[in-house]
């Protein structure tokens, strides 16, 4: 594209840019809700998503907004972020939690977020910068530009940042008055920033060093620096309002929830298809048709995906195997004589057998199979709600079938993601001594320190508890 071409479609959508406010301002939050798991998985950890709506639940109670439904959801990304958009949706990235010590620094940011909420600043802002990196990204594309995107997004992180300068500070007001009311003490709003700072100054570091510029806009306590007296004026204020049901810091209790928490990027969220089936304890996998969506099914180990007009499904179930053939082991589950098409198959090598059930007066056709693995029999079951769509439909379900395989303890190790865990410090454990202990490079070094709170020296004392990672 000539140059001059570029620079009239960069600065149209560049204009365009400002009027994403007013673009997006009709956005719900359960729309952006949808968005936002689009592009992110939930973090698979019941437990720790529990935790996190209970801690939720107890600062609305003491909010101006006591008895209003709130959403809060616990996201995979290992960005260390929590933000909140309207209709009363709050989110935490999986990543910060990685670089929390205790409850009451949970709740701190738990707390500020809501504080955003309760204090209307969530209203039309998520839009604004929404409708603005999405225009950014537009215009990108379509001038082949990547300066017409950094200009965007700085124009998108601005709004954010204007946002922030000045209601920060209110959702930090609201936050340690919530804190306080819950018997939480708000100078753990004060750490929980030192954290923050501590994590913008070694990605500042770490990209100074390749040479490039780094954007560490994380939302949380942004607008302040390390000792700001104005969040110290804060904190002391929201003492006068203290509970008298003085709580700890939740260090214990943090710590069991979060033993075994993902570092860095979970690959295996990352690598697995909406489509696919996975069950790592009994190691097997098959993949639903494309853009089939996998239903909740509160048994155990029982697989279930249609379309989204749910005209067809597809099911799936291990049951303990015999000493029978795939084909006599499916004749006598089912009680027929025969099926239409009956024939062996071998997905990933193993036995099976599939063929058709004719539905007859009872309804359309369905297709079984069976695939033996290990000691189970894995029984799929595809079946319509009309007849006149099998046909095609069967295509489909022979494609899934013929997708089922065991999954490698070779595939696992190599798709194994870091951990947090937790180890009690003795009178001779170092940081260094960690480093080598575990086998960490410099980088990993230096997040070492600043989870454990000791970046960018210092060394724990004996009886500490220590985070450190495992693979």
């Amino acid at each position: 594209m000539p140059l001059i071409c570029r620079q009239i479609i960069a600065t149209a959508l560049l204009s365009l840019l400002m009027l994403a406010p007013y673009a997006w301002s009709a956005v719900t939050g359960e729309e952006i809700y949808k968005e936002v798991l689009e592009g992110t998985a939930l973090y698979d950890d019941p437990e720790l998503d529990a935790y996190i709506k209970k801690l939720g639940a107890e600062i609305i109670s003491v909010s101006e907004m006591a008895g209003e439904e709130f959403t809060f959801t616990l996201l995979d990304s290992p960005d260390l972020n929590a933000f909140a958009t309207r209709d009363n949706y709050i989110y935490v990235n999986r990543g910060l939690l990685n670089y929390v010590s205790n409850e009451a620094q949970l709740v701190s940011v738990l707390a500020h977020e809501v504080g955003h909420i309760t204090r209307k600043h969530v209203t039309g802002q998520e839009g604004k910068a929404t409708g603005a990196q999405i225009l950014s990204t537009i215009a990108a594309v379509l001038s082949g530009s990547n300066e017409v995107y950094e200009a965007g997004m700085a124009y998108a992180n601005s709004i954010i940042r204007g946002h922030g300068r000045r209601n920060e500070l209110e959702a930090d007001e609201a936050g340690a008055e919530y804190m306080a009311k819950l018997g939480y003490a708000p100078s753990e709003m004060i750490s929980m920033l030192s954290i923050m700072k501590d994590y913008e100054s070694l990605q500042k570091d770490r990209a100074k060093a390749k040479g490039a510029s780094k954007q560490t806009y994380h939302g949380i306590f942004s607008s302040h620096p390390r000792n700001d007296s104005r969040l110290r004026t804060v904190v002391s204020k929201a003492n006068a309002v203290k509970s008298d049901e003085t709580r700890d810091n939740g260090a214990s209790r943090y710590r069991q929830l979060t033993d075994g928490l993902i570092w860095g990027e979970n690959f295996l969220a990352k690598e697995k298809k909406p489509e696919r089936f996975s069950n790592m304890r009994l190691r097997v996998r098959f993949d639903f048709p494309k853009d089939w969506k996998q239903n909740a099914n509160p048994k155990p180990f029982m697989a279930s995906g249609a379309p989204e007009d749910k005209t067809a499904t597809l099911k799936m179930r291990p049951i303990a195997r015999t000493s029978q053939t795939p084909e006599e082991y499916l004749y006598n589950y089912l009680k027929v004589s025969q099926l239409k098409e009956g024939k062996s198959i071998a997905p990933a090598r193993l036995k099976g057998f599939t063929g058709i059930l004719p539905g007859g007066d009872k309804g359309p056709d369905s297709r079984i199979a069976v695939v033996y693995y290990k000691l189970n029999a894995y029984l799929f079951s595809g079946e319509v709600t009309e007849q006149d769509a099998f046909i095609e439909t069967d295509k489909l379900f022979i494609t899934a079938i013929n997708t089922f395989r065991p999954i490698s303890s070779r595939e696992i190790a190599g798709q194994k993601p870091k951990t947090i865990n937790y180890v009690k410090a003795t009178s001779r454990t170092t940081f260094d001594g960690l480093t080598k202990a575990l086998k960490l490079n410099a980088v990993d070094s230096q997040d070492l320190r600043i989870i454990n709170g000791f970046y960018p020296s210092g060394e724990p004392s004996a009886g500490d508890w220590i985070k450190i990672f495992k693979q």
